[in-house]
């Protein structure tokens, strides 16, 4: 039997990276250059423009960056006076990390763009193959947080 080959074209971790790469990186220079944040900074900055202030614990589980990632973008941010820590009432160790005012006026500032960088994406695509996009990553995730 012969030994199956590797074709990165139709290998489909490989694709999703790349897909991923390229998505972020158009992203990332629109950010970078309109409000001066990395895509690290800017998915923190999304998650809490939800409302709800997070631990870092609770930030790397949400992005799925590593610690250090997310630790360099809190801090970035906190420099910037974007977040502010709160202790954590039950743990003296860990802290609640929230929008302050300042933040919250960058995220409001950002949302429209981000939207407008979805559209032009989502012009590509039918409602419907958007819809069987968006399942399918849903599968493929819990598969991956299922993985053996």
């Amino acid at each position: 039997m012969a030994a199956k080959k590797l074709n990165l074209d139709n290998f489909l971790p490989y694709r999703l990276s790349i897909a991923s790469n390229a998505l972020s990186s158009r992203i990332a220079a629109e950010y970078e250059n309109r409000f001066g944040l990395k895509i690290p900074e800017w998915r923190l900055m999304a998650i809490l423009g939800e409302g709800t202030p997070k631990t870092q614990r609770e930030l790397v589980q949400a992005t799925r960056m590593d610690k250090v990632t997310v630790n360099r973008a809190a801090k970035g941010l906190a420099d910037r006076q974007l977040i502010a820590r709160q202790a954590h009432e039950a743990d003296g160790r860990s802290h609640h990390l929230a929008l302050t005012d300042t933040g919250r006026s960058l995220y409001d500032a950002i949302v429209p763009a981000a939207l407008a960088s979805e559209a032009r994406l989502e012009a590509n695509l039918s409602a419907d193959e958007r819809a069987t996009l968006m399942a399918l990553l849903a599968k493929l995730i819990a598969a991956a947080e299922t993985y053996d």
